[in-house]
């Protein structure tokens, strides 16, 4: 079954980890990917285990005139179908409030702001005139308050929440959905040097109502499903796939 047969996909931030998933899973699922990140080397790591179905391009993805130039190259390749920014924003995870600085737990909501509006923006602007596309965002806004401090992030996250939802209002008689997929955290993106990793993971998976995290593969495999039009009633949502982490 290929879902996403004849599709055009972006995928920002696609050297990363959960970028990197997301891209194998859409071109697993038939879809042309085009990986866009500032790290060229990374890029080609993941280009080289896809095959012929991806193409990289170096983007800053914070860089307005590189995401419109990117974004209009890939459409006129036969249009721009989804789009999926998936880069990090800079975020700084385990510093408690009261020992952070303004700049640490604001760059976040900056990056996140800037980059999901410059990205949407761009690939809206092709959506629209072709009467269908599906912009995905992705974050874990409504995470319960815990102990461990994540800084700005959620903010990040509620701020990319409230566009989608705009997004969706003002994009909808177009064709074109605006998704949210949320996660209780994955495992798997966290740095194997990272202070206190065991502990976390553990944290991560006792929070949830299944008893396990969300994994990469599963990220994927859902997100290949919501960019399909086998969720083509699907806008102005978050699809949650958090294991039960999170409670709508």
């Amino acid at each position: 079954m290929t879902l996403l047969a004849g599709k055009n996909a972006i995928i920002y931030g696609a050297g990363g980890r959960i970028g990197a998933a997301v891209a194998t899973a859409f071109a697993e699922d038939g879809a042309k990917v085009f990986l866009a990140g500032r790290t060229r080397a990374r890029l080609e790591e993941v280009a080289a285990r896809i095959g012929a179905a991806a193409e990289v391009a170096e983007v800053d993805a914070l860089d307005e005139a590189a995401v419109d130039a990117h974004a209009d190259a890939v459409a006129a390749r036969g249009g721009l179908d989804i789009s999926f920014n998936l880069i990090a924003h800079g975020d700084v995870q385990g510093t408690p409030l009261l020992e952070m600085s303004l700049a640490d737990y604001e760059r976040p909501v900056r990056t996140a702001v800037r980059t999901q509006f410059l990205t949407a923006r761009a690939a809206a602007r092709h959506m629209v005139k072709q009467q269908s596309g599906v912009i995905l965002l992705f974050g874990g806004a409504g995470d319960p308050v815990r102990e461990f401090s994540v800084g700005g992030l959620q903010v990040a996250f509620h701020a990319v929440e409230a566009m989608r939802r705009q997004l969706a209002a003002e994009l909808g008689r177009h064709g074109v959905r605006a998704v949210t997929l949320r996660t209780g955290g994955i495992p798997e993106t966290i740095p194997k040097d990272f202070p206190g990793r065991a502990e976390l993971e553990d944290n991560i998976a006792a929070k949830t109502m299944l008893g396990r995290a969300a994994t990469l593969a599963d990220v994927g495999a859902v997100a290949a499903f919501v960019a399909s039009d086998r969720a083509r009633t699907m806008t102005a949502s978050t699809v949650n796939i958090s294991c039960g982490a999170l409670v709508d």
